[in-house]
């Protein structure tokens, strides 16, 4: 009798046991099976994270915990993500990844939009554009991508003209017209803030200005106008082609595209970059 009660109760008790860890799983679908949190490693480029660190904190609702992996410069967060070193990033547009994937052969896609950081003209010698000077030097990103962008900014300024049948992505042998034979000096994007002892003005991306001390908005002596023609440049959430439905990036995603994430944009970015999900779209 004390054996046929001890089998009931160790029944009993596995029965509770797998009731249990079956409404937990419920709760709680990013994580892992035995309970424990999602760790994913997003991979970006330099050291601001007071937004990222926003959405970390309501991602812990979820399960999901964010690891940051921090790059130094554009050439490493795609290649990273590729081999599998961590699982998304957030550093980069749309023109710069589809050009990526055409030099190297890989199927990384864009999960979701999340800001569009103006570029801008930046100098210690002067105040205005209209004060550069017959044969001044000017530095630009030197990928293909921002490179391209840095001109087409230049002939938004008046400076120059370039090849329009090159479109989004002009070279400096596509320069057309240089009515002050400026010359143009092409570094690695990290490279351009510390280039402004040593040239007139400076292009630099948004975020390298703002890790550089810079206010794009107060800072830039010439910024890029946010419109249609800017949608191609919207910064993007990244992955590899076979975690595009994979629903912890999903969640992700989804918990930066919020009003709360756009209140952090606002106050911390002061006007250097603009949330992009509701005017261009969430993907």
């Amino acid at each position: 009798m004390k054996k046929f009660v001890g089998y009931i109760v160790a029944i009993i008790a596995v029965l509770l046991l797998v009731t249990g860890c079956g409404s937990g799983n419920k709760e709680a679908t990013s994580k892992s099976k035995d309970g424990k949190e999602v760790t994913v490693k997003l991979g970006f480029v330099g050291s601001d994270t007071d937004v990222w660190d926003d959405v970390k904190k309501r991602l812990k609702d979820e399960g999901i915990d964010l690891e940051y992996v921090k790059f130094t410069d554009y050439s490493q967060p795609n290649v990273a993500l590729d081999n599998g070193d961590i699982d998304l990033n957030s550093f980069q547009h749309q023109i710069f990844l589809d050009n990526f994937n055409k030099e190297h052969g890989t199927n990384l896609v864009s999960i979701g939009n999340t800001v569009n950081a103006p570029l801008g003209i930046y100098s210690e010698k002067i105040k205005d554009v209209k004060e550069l000077k017959e044969g001044d030097t000017i530095s630009i990103p030197n990928d293909v991508t921002n490179g391209g962008r840095a001109l087409l900014l230049l002939q938004t300024a008046g400076l120059i003209k370039v090849d329009p049948a090159k479109k989004q992505a002009p070279t400096v042998s596509d320069i057309t017209e240089n009515k002050l034979n400026l010359k143009i000096e092409e570094l690695d994007a990290a490279q351009t803030p510390r280039s402004l002892q040593d040239v007139t003005a400076a292009i630099i991306n948004s975020g390298i200005a703002v890790d550089a001390g810079y206010i794009p908005e107060k800072d830039a002596i010439f910024l890029e106008p946010v419109n249609e023609t800017s949608k191609p440049y919207v910064n993007i959430i990244v992955v590899r082609k076979e975690d595009e439905e994979n629903e912890t990036y999903k969640k992700i995603v989804d918990a930066y595209q919020t009003e709360e994430t756009k209140k952090v944009i606002e106050e911390t970015s002061k006007g250097s970059s603009i949330p992009a999900w509701d005017t261009f779209g969430k993907k």
